[in-house]
């Protein structure tokens, strides 16, 4: 990469490497530079706007109006959208922005000290991406990371400065520039089939977000601008000091990535601070930990031992008995026990700090496990391979969660109080984790803090995806800063359970690269395993003991781990044994014809990824597509698919079009076709029941993987495809773009309660199974019902033939089956298209809690049609709504028959979710509905617009 440099200047951009950290304060003067006044100035010089610090240019631009802020209604009057950067199709209008250059320029920044015994540093926690920051008119970097902290001694400019400084950041337009190093001769270059372009070509060469060029459910803004929160820091010579980023490890002595802890072993902490001034050789440190809720409840003080330091880092550490501490466990495992951490670094014989930080942490063992199945789990009944699950303090447990993408396209806006909304979400769905998918951005420690907080595990990776990439020793140094400034940063968080290389490289890229061109395919693979297990790893391994590292998120796991290797992790690839099982799954089958065949889902031992896109909602869509756009094959709405990718910077209808085919095919396979005479009506059932077949699948998956939790595959996970969503559009998300739920929450919801009882159809053989499976770790009794009721609600009689109740018992993390049985041969069902079987689980168990030992029940209720939906003679269940003002609950009565995928509406204008939704009633059952408000700007009259609807109205007009 030799001529990237000399192309970045002469794009306007300088290149050059600072070093990368964080934040923390220690004795020091500290200006915001979000308190300065800024301006925004285009390469051209014809739009200069005002500026925020944090911010991206075109939120800078639409603040000042420059990007339309208004959406036409039918009236013809126009109405504000506070997100209107994702009107209609400003993905594609708004590109001249990622085009330019863009300057943020500061006011003459006063206040500053210019004394000789002063030091001055600039800190950024986040600049995107190419910049050239000058500051009294002098170039003092030119940072390349998104994801890196850099930092700059400007102590001798500020003196020379003849007046007030003016800080300027000049933010290259990074499509022009990574096609410039794309053209270069010097670069690499691999096949087109192992550079993914979903639109914006070539961002293999940039670290920065990589679905800022495009994904198959985003938008490519390539947004530019000072992300992070930034400061100028002034240091008295004297022995002030500022840290920029803390380390904290908290782990069982003798622990090492990657293999199981002995349990009864003490606990070691160790704090590593990274700082700019000069400390005193033979510093000492010392440390504070008490309870987070209560600092009178000391856990430990006193001195750190075996201190080191460097110029930049100091580093000591303690050991704390074995019992002393309480544990973090996650959700439903146990309590969320957090420390406050304090971490002291004072000079010798002093007693006051120079330097003062504090963490909150939680001691816990978390091992991500995906080595060789030992001899005592085959004889246990596992099938041989290698493992891939994950244990908490000693723990095996079943993973339930999905896929967090970034929760915007511009990261600015995203707020603690929309997170929080989120994580209600995640705890409302009961999962006990969730996959921080990349490539995003790596989430800040105060997203860490809330799951922390919470109990959520977040499986954190890396951000690199679907291509392959450079290992050029610029590159790789770079890479190394980023990696190692986010280890470092993030390794105390308690709800930090793993590190992940990338995304679908072993079991996806490699593959393709090895297809394309086997003769180089030992080159390509050599470049892979230097940049995401020697370097990688080897990061890892000096920077944390209790975090365990894996290359790539689905891969076949590994055959061997040793430091002194040439390679450090000895990955399986394809040196496998038939009828062995190895590895995770990522499974997507848009083939809707086969989506309910359990023979076609994988059998793994954990599933990371699967799903199928679905509309968002009426409610959604109107937040950014205008009304005559309101229809399901509207140019609007079938360019906003990005299922599939356009692979380039055109409207590609084509592509996008052959997603809304795959939903249409769906909804036509199984369901209620909406044949509505209102348009916007008919649009909101179209989407509406492709959220229903969204969600019958997951259904199915989650519930097959789940059931192998006492398999010989010994399946411990599943994470569906995908969480949340960037934006307005179809997509495989369960909550919609400002947090409301489709379907699949309501449904993942119950289906990954702690018991359930699943109904397993062979539609071909016309077989039925039921199972029932648990994730207690002890095991659990009780009994499951079963009655067969017609659609208008009648008893079937003798109850088709099925017993009428079955009782249980299942072992701990494992499935037992209740019932097998042949429809067409077993049961006496007269008319299988009126017919539905209604199961309800009540079973006696513990918690995996170790605060709680006592005997709790769990209820699970579940249903199964002998048909498809769309074949079931379902009648008018003349449902009943009414809310009661004194509980806040709403009352659902079906009155004339069977209500099939009842399903309660909120309005537009509050945020939040029921507490149960797309149930089944039977006529003259009522059911009781809360709402949790998240958000709610009616001022409480929300509730008069909630309404109420079952299968039977997504084709009545």
């Amino acid at each position: 990469m030799g001529r990237i440099r000399p192309l970045l200047a002469a794009l306007g951009i300088c290149a050059s490497v600072a070093v990368a950290t964080t934040e923390h304060v220690g004795k020091a003067a500290i200006h915001d530079l979000g308190l300065q006044e800024w301006t925004v100035t285009n390469e051209y010089g014809n739009i200069t706007v005002p500026g925020k610090f944090p911010s991206q240019a075109h939120l800078d631009l639409h603040a000042a109006g420059v990007i339309s802020e208004s959406l036409t209604t039918q009236s013809d009057q126009r109405v504000k959208l506070t997100r209107c950067r994702y009107h209609g199709l400003n993905d594609f209008d708004l590109r001249w922005i990622a085009a330019q250059n863009w300057t943020y320029t500061s006011k003459p920044i006063s206040g500053l000290n210019k004394h000789a015994d002063t030091s001055t540093w600039l800190v950024f926690d986040g600049l995107d991406t190419y910049a050239t920051v000058k500051f009294c008119d002098h170039i003092v970097g030119t940072p390349d990371n998104q994801f890196r902290q850099w930092f700059y001694d400007v102590s001798s400019l500020l003196a020379s400065c003849k007046s007030d400084p003016v800080l300027s950041i000049n933010f290259g337009s990074v499509p022009r520039i990574i096609n410039a190093i794309n053209a270069s001769d010097d670069v690499q270059h691999w096949p087109a089939s192992v550079v993914y372009p979903f639109e914006y070509p070539n961002r293999q060469w940039v670290r920065k977000e990589q679905n800022d060029f495009g994904w198959d459910w985003g938008p490519a803004f390539s947004p530019v601008g000072p992300w992070q929160p930034g400061r100028i820091v002034q240091l008295s010579k004297g022995g002030e000091l500022y840290s920029l980023n803390t380390a904290i490890d908290v782990f069982r002595k003798g622990q090492f990535n990657n293999f199981a802890p002995d349990q009864t072993a003490p606990w070691v902490v160790n704090a590593s601070l990274d700082f700019v001034g000069t400390l005193p050789k033979h510093a000492s440190m010392s440390v504070l930990i008490t309870d987070a809720k209560d600092s009178r409840s000391v856990l430990y003080s006193g001195k750190l031992e075996g201190v080191a330091q460097s110029d930049m880092t100091v580093t000591g550490s303690v050991t704390i008995d074995a019992e002393k501490p309480k544990l973090w466990w996650p959700r439903d495992m146990g309590d969320q026990q957090l420390y406050n951490i304090t971490v002291s670094v004072s000079s010798p014989g002093s007693e006051t700090p120079l330097l003062v930080s504090s963490r909150r942490v939680g001691f816990r063992t978390i091992l991500f496990s995906s080595g060789n199945i030992t001899d005592a789990q085959i004889a246990s009944g596992i099938t041989p391979g290698n493992n891939w699950h994950f244990e908490i303090n000693g723990h095996e447990f079943y993973a339930k969660g999905a896929n967090l993408i970034p929760p915007d396209a511009f990261w600015p806006r995203v707020t603690s109080d929309r997170m929080n909304r989120l994580f209600d979400s995640v705890e409302a769905q009961n999962f006990n984790m969730l996959r921080v998918w990349s490539s995003g951005t790596y989430l800040p420690d105060w997203i860490y803090d809330i799951a922390d907080e919470r109990g959520v595990l977040l499986w954190s990776e890396f951000q690199f995806s679907d291509t392959l990439y450079p290992d050029s020793p610029d590159f790789k140094e770079n890479v190394a800063g980023e990696i190692t400034y986010n280890v470092r940063r993030l390794n105390h968080h308690a709800s930090l359970a793993c590190w992940m290389g990338g995304n679908e490289f072993e079991n996806l890229m490699l593959p393709i690269a090895q297809g394309a061109d086997p003769e180089t395919y030992p080159y390509v693979l050599g470049q892979y395993e230097d940049l995401f297990i020697k370097t990688m790893f080897n990061i890892i391994a000096a920077n944390s003991h209790s975090i365990s590292y894996s290359p790539c998120s689905a891969n076949n796991g590994w055959m061997e781990i040793d430091l002194d290797l040439p390679v450090p992790i000895v990955e399986r690839y394809y040196n496998t044994t038939s009828g062995h099982i190895y590895g995770d799954t990522d499974f997507y089958n848009y083939d809707t014809s086969v989506s309910f065949d359990t023979s076609a889902y994988p059998v793994g031992r954990f599933a990371n990824e699967f799903g199928f896109i679905s509309m968002p909602s009426i409610q959604t869509w109107q937040q950014a597509v205008d009304p005559e756009d309101l229809s399901f094959n509207s140019t609007t709405v079938i360019l906003r698919n990005h299922h599939y990718p356009a692979g380039g910077l055109t409207r590609n209808i084509h592509n996008s079009t052959l997603g809304q085919v795959e939903m249409t095919l769906a909804v036509e396979r199984y369901y209620p076709t909406p044949d509505k005479t209102d348009p916007v009506a008919n649009f909101s059932s179209w989407c509406h029941a492709t959220q229903l077949f969204q969600a019958d699948m997951y259904k199915s998956e989650i519930q097959f993987y789940r059931r192998g939790s006492g398999l010989p595959e010994r399946q411990l996970g599943s994470l569906y495809w995908q969480l949340n969503d960037i934006w307005q559009a179809p997509t495989w998300a369960g909550l919609e773009y400002d947090g409301r739920w489709k379907v699949l929450p309501y449904v993942s919801r119950r289906t990954y309660e702690h018991v359930i009882a699943s109904a397993f159809w062979n539609y071909t053989a016309n077989d039925l199974e039921i199972w029932v499976t648990s994730d207690l770790w002890e095991p659990a009794s009780g009994q499951v019902s079963l009655t067969w009721v017609d659609l208008k609600g009648e008893p079937i009689e003798n109850n088709a033939g099925m017993p009428k109740s079955v009782d249980f018992h299942v072992g701990a993390i494992n499935t037992t089956q209740i019932i097998s049985t042949n429809i067409s041969s077993d049961l006496k069902i007269p008319d299988p298209q009126d017919a539905v079987l209604i199961i309800q689980l009540t079973a006696k168990g513990k918690l995996p809690n170790a605060s709680n030992r006592k005997i709790t029940t769990f209820t699970h209720h579940n249903h199964f049609l002998p048909v498809w939906p769309n074949q079931a003679k379902v009648t008018d269940p003349k449902l009943k709504l009414s809310y009661n003002k004194s509980t806040e609950k709403f009352t659902v009565e079906a009155t004339a028959g069977v209500s099939l995928y009842t399903w309660l509406t909120h309005p537009a204008g509050v945020l939040g979710f029921f507490d149960d939704n797309a149930f089944v009633l039977r006529p003259g059952e009522k059911k009781e509905v809360g709402f949790t408000v998240q958000e709610d700007t009616t001022g409480g009259k929300w509730v008069e617009g909630v309404t109420v609807d079952s299968l039977w109205d997504l084709t009545t007009t």
